[in-house]
């Protein structure tokens, strides 16, 4: 029987109409982009579909854009009776990936990633951190190059350790300019700033952690249904006490990415489905390995297809 992960996307995937056909036409997903609306306060869900790009960007917009859409999405899978062995995300999408398994409500996720965003913002406001994806140097020849700019005064550390020859780096916009010219002396193929508003998984939103404790502590976490991979250990999660301690650990550790679909190819899982917008997430795991299957879902034609190849092939 075929083994499956759900995916699920962190910042840089949204889009301004993402989410759009299922809230006009499925009354699952228009119940999740309202109860994400009445939750927080304000209309998210306008912002999402007919918003500012620059302003859905900022991270405390982004983030409970991305997991809203990605829940309304994941509730026609739900409908199907498709379920997954595994869930995981990528940074952001670590909480969507919770809300699937059962760990936490939608109302609590949607509600922590927002104080999560404003932490984060506040911690270094937009402008003065930057991220940027390193692409054909690998680890150990980019670790030199970030501990040299960070000597020399300007933070920055490896965030996203995404697949083989692409590796995220992050810390003050200055550190990762140097870094990245640094890194293509050294060899690497390109160096692309990414559409984020701060340096996340660096030692500077560790003030952001430490006020986010009382965030998480106030929610109704529980034990995972569905096991988790961990962004920080790339290890199953699924009790509530290691759960919060791994969602605090996340904002300044790296995401071990390529280990987490390592991880899951080792559990068995053949087939992984990125749930939300973009392909992101299917790239990186084709690039660790071509063979396995991916499908990535968006929308409502392509959420159909999927459904339909997957009891297709049960």
């Amino acid at each position: 029987m075929t083994k499956i992960a759900f995916l699920f996307p962190g910042q840089g995937s949204q889009k301004i109409g993402m989410g759009k056909d299922l809230f006009d036409q499925e009354a699952v997903s228009k119940a999740v982009f309202e109860e994400a609306d009445n939750t927080l306060g304000f209309d998210l869900s306008s912002m999402i579909f007919e918003g500012d790009a620059e302003e859905l960007t900022l991270t405390f917009n982004a983030q409970p854009a991305l997991l809203t859409t990605s829940i309304a999405i994941l509730k026609k899978f739900e409908e199907s009776g498709i379920k997954a062995d595994y869930a995981a995300g990528h940074s952001l999408g670590e909480y969507t990936a919770l809300v699937a398994a059962g760990a936490l409500s939608f109302k609590d996720a949607v509600y922590a990633v927002r104080k999560r965003g404003e932490l984060m913002n506040e911690a270094v406001p937009a402008g003065e951190g930057a991220m940027a994806a390193i692409l054909g140097l690998d680890k150990a020849a980019l670790e030199e190059v970030t501990k040299e700019v960070t000597e020399s005064g300007h933070l920055v550390e490896l965030a996203n350790l995404n697949c083989p020859g692409q590796i995220v780096i992050s810390g003050t916009a200055k550190g990762v300019e140097l870094a990245s010219e640094k890194a293509k002396e050294k060899g690497a193929k390109r160096a692309i700033a990414l559409e984020v508003s701060g340096p996340f998984h660096s030692a500077l939103m560790k003030p952001a952690a430490e006020k986010f404790t009382d965030v998480l502590s106030k929610l109704d976490i529980a034990d995972a249904k569905t096991p988790v991979i961990s962004n920080v250990t790339a290890n199953i999660v699924t009790s509530r006490d290691e759960i919060e301690t791994k969602l605090i650990e996340q904002l300044y550790s790296p995401v071990r990415f390529e280990e987490s679909v390592e991880r899951l190819i080792d559990l068995g899982v053949t087939t992984f489905i990125e749930i939300g917008p973009g392909k992101v997430l299917s790239g990186l795991v084709k690039k660790v390995n071509r063979r396995l299957t991916t499908i990535s879902v968006s929308d409502q034609e392509t959420i159909e297809a999927a459904i339909q190849t997957l009891k297709g092939d049960s």
